[in-house]
């Protein structure tokens, strides 16, 4: 998966990335000459006392440091410039792919899973794209030359690294392998953290309304210590590898210095030799040592790179059509027909044989106990979900055959918790129409009953909004959701029980003032309140995702017992009867 992501979303910086190579390779080679330099100095300039040679061989030694210096900068700016672009790259691709989920795929995933996949998991992999273009190709580099120049020194010191190099890749390759299951826990467990933190977040009043604040402490301080634990397992392995490689590398050293020592005595060494032998020793250890260090970036990386794909590899269950089609008829019609969905793996469908129509101008309303498929059968239309059985038809053409831009751009959608986006009111207004004038925008206000409020904030229409719309009341935020489907002017509204947060007295206003703007399209409500759908042309009465009831109020009274029963559950025996 890792190697995959990495072809896929770096392939676009292969110029930058051949230039770090070419850099890298320039300032490992200088980095190599440069003991060999401090050698000669030694041997032909101090141990001789030519001073000119010391000064001319110094400069040059100058030089390749500055040549160094340079292709060091130079590659590491192109390496960053490369991994932050991957790494925009791979976000937007995660952002493009989860705004095509359907309802079915985010709640596969869980957005707080999906938060951190987009954020913590894009990390691990830029870190490493970071670190692989300076390590990956410095380490092999430094480690070959290292050791044909530490043979070009002392031939006869070579069976030292023989033994050094082995050892401490054996060590690295052992914590290495244990780190791989420790970074998949450490993942899975700062999801669960997220998940309990959005949560605790998103549902404060409810902890606090219900004395929950212990609990919920200690739930999270459950995911927590978890984590803590995952992260100490890990933390515990990569605390091990740098004393094993100073080790390693100390009793190294150690061995080049007595035995180098004798060589030194016995006259088959020079002390230049042996001092660019133990800087070239260092180099090959510090590149095992990158080498490792890489190592213990990549299992964590290749984990987060596993959960990218996972998204990426996702298809949305609403596949839009290769071949759109248009609007055979009226854009303002909508038709149920034989509609059924399923969810994977269930026993029983949650719709079920749902059929009727809607014309422009007529407005029909669903009514049901809690679960009955209410919102499902509203997410059918602007295909949020997709029917697993018949189909549902716009404007005479099936949903799944229509551009989901064309069809969407037709509907205005008033979910049951309505959201308003960080912004000012003017700006949750226009969502759905970006040109909206302001005159549009009021009188959309002056429908959904909200303008008063407005008018009465300290700016108006340019008053803050915070996210989720928390700085204003639930029934004001219902009707700004209202207000911003009206700006839209769309053919079809669906408003998904959007009165349940108002009073009855703002509920029929606002009732009152739709009915001759919407005159020119199909309404579909979801409401508890009779009083809210008896005046609908039709009513739809659903009954465990089966549709038991379709009439007017009057008929349904009279014939369906399941209808019945919500109006005898609100009304008194007499007013039923009305």
């Amino acid at each position: 998966m890792l190697i995959r992501l990495l072809r896929t979303y770096a392939a676009p910086y292969r110029t930058q990335l051949v230039g770090v190579v070419v850099l890298q390779l320039i300032s490992v080679i200088a980095m190599l000459y440069l003991p060999s330099l401090n050698a000669d100095i030694i041997d032909n300039g101090v141990t001789k006392g030519d001073i000119g040679y010391i000064w001319t061989t110094g400069l040059w030694m100058l030089l390749v440091s500055g040549v160094q210096i340079l292709a060091s900068f130079s590659s590491v700016y192109l390496g960053a410039q490369a991994a932050m672009g991957a790494g925009r790259d791979i976000r937007a691709a995660l952002v493009h792919r989860v705004g095509g989920f359907s309802a079915r795929e985010v709640g596969l995933f869980g957005a707080p899973s999906l938060i951190t996949r987009n954020t913590n998991d894009v990390q691990q992999v830029q870190l490493l794209i970071v670190m692989s273009v300076s390590l990956l190709v410095m380490a092999p580099i430094m480690c070959i030359g290292g050791i044909v120049m530490s043979l070009r020194q002392a031939l006869g010191l070579s069976w030292i690294l023989l033994i050094a190099v082995p050892v401490l890749v054996l060590i690295m390759t052992l914590i290495i392998s244990r780190m791989v299951p420790g970074f998949r826990r450490m993942q899975a467990r700062i999801d669960v953290v997220n998940r309990v933190l959005r949560e605790q977040i998103t549902g404060i009043r409810v902890v606090r309304a219900f004395v929950r604040e212990r609990q919920e402490t200690e739930r999270f301080g459950v995911a927590n210590t978890e984590l803590t634990e995952a992260s100490l397992f890990v933390g515990r392995l990569s605390a091990l590898m740098f004393p094993a490689v100073m080790l390693v590398s100390n009793l190294t050293s150690v061995a080049v210095l007595w035995f180098g020592g004798h060589s030194i005595n016995n006259g088959s060494m020079q002390i230049g030799s042996l001092t660019a032998m133990i800087q070239y020793i260092m180099y090959i250890l510090m590149a095992v040592t990158m080498a490792s260090f890489l190592g213990m970036i990549a299992p964590r990386a290749a984990v987060s790179a596993e959960r990218i794909s996972a998204v990426l590899d996702t298809e949305s269950s609403v596949v839009p059509p290769s071949a759109p089609q248009g609007f055979k008829g009226d854009p303002g019609s909508v038709d149920i027909a034989f509609a059924e969905f399923k969810f994977p793996g269930a026993d029983k469908p949650v719709l079920e044989g749902i059929r009727f129509r809607v014309e422009p101008g007529q407005t029909t309303a669903v009514v049901g106990s809690t679960g009955a498929g209410k919102t499902t059968l509203v997410n059918l239309i602007p295909r949020l979900i997709d029917a697993t059985g018949g189909a549902v038809y716009v404007g005479g053409t099936d949903v799944r055959h229509i551009d989901l831009e064309v069809l969407r751009s037709q509907i205005g959608l008033v979910p049951q918790r309505a959201y308003l986006f960080s912004g000012t009111v003017a700006d949750n207004l226009r969502y759905g129409k970006p040109e909206a004038t302001e005159d549009e925008m009021w009188q959309a206000l002056e429908i959904a009953q909200a303008a008063d409020f407005v008018r009465a904030m300290p700016q108006g229409l340019d008053t803050p909004m915070a996210q989720g719309g928390t700085t204003v009341s639930g029934g004001q935020r219902q009707r700004l959701a209202i207000a911003r489907a009206l700006v839209r002017r769309p053919r079809i509204y669906l408003f998904d029980d959007c009165f349940s947060a108002l009073d009855v007295a703002t509920d029929a206003r606002v009732r009152e003032a739709l009915r001759p703007e919407v005159t020119n399209a199909a309404v579909i409500t979801v409401a508890q309140r009779i009083s809210t759908v008896r005046e609908a042309d039709q009513i739809v009465v659903l009954e465990d995702g089966a549709m038991v009831g379709l009439g007017t109020h009057e008929s349904l009274v009279r014939d369906c017992a399941e209808y019945r029963g919500i109006v005898e559950s609100q009304y008194s025996p007499e007013e039923a009867a009305r």
